[in-house]
């Protein structure tokens, strides 16, 4: 510093360079943290998993649509140890659909079954489940 000042006010002394500032580790950027779905994290605990994707209903014929479900390798395997695979390497979507056709034929049952046994009732209980869903019985 002594010599800066001499050189700027007349001093004769050379001045010399000041060594370049020492960088810094350059800093590591972290890859964007991905965040696992729900069925990555079952498949992980060893869960079965199952979902449905979406829906889609004919606004022509509202009986009538499609669900797309997504399942683990788990859940397939409780399936096909449940019997619900009847010919050796039979499609995995079939496995699937034969167990979705058996929840909603039971689903129906047990309303049907309701009806018969009180048909004059008709109780329509229906539970606020947040986000723009209800659950209907």
């Amino acid at each position: 510093m002594k010599q800066i000042l001499k050189r700027l006010f007349g001093g004769t002394e050379p001045v010399a360079a000041e060594p370049p500032p020492v960088e810094s580790k350059t800093k590591k950027t972290r890859p964007p943290k991905q965040t696992k779905s729900a069925k990555d994290l079952a498949t992980e605990r060893g869960e079965p998993y199952v979902t449905i994707i979406s829906i889609d209903i004919d606004p022509e014929d509202l009986g009538s649509g499609a669900f797309e479900l997504d399942w683990n390798d788990k859940f397939l395997a409780n399936l096909v140890r449940a019997g619900y695979q009847k010919e050796p390497n039979e499609p995995e979507h079939v496995i699937v659909d034969r167990w979705f056709q058996s929840v909603c034929r039971n689903v129906v049952m047990e309303y049907y079954e309701q009806e018969q046994a009180d048909p004059d009732i008709r109780r329509i209980n229906r539970r606020d489940l947040g986000k723009g869903r209800s659950e209907i019985s």
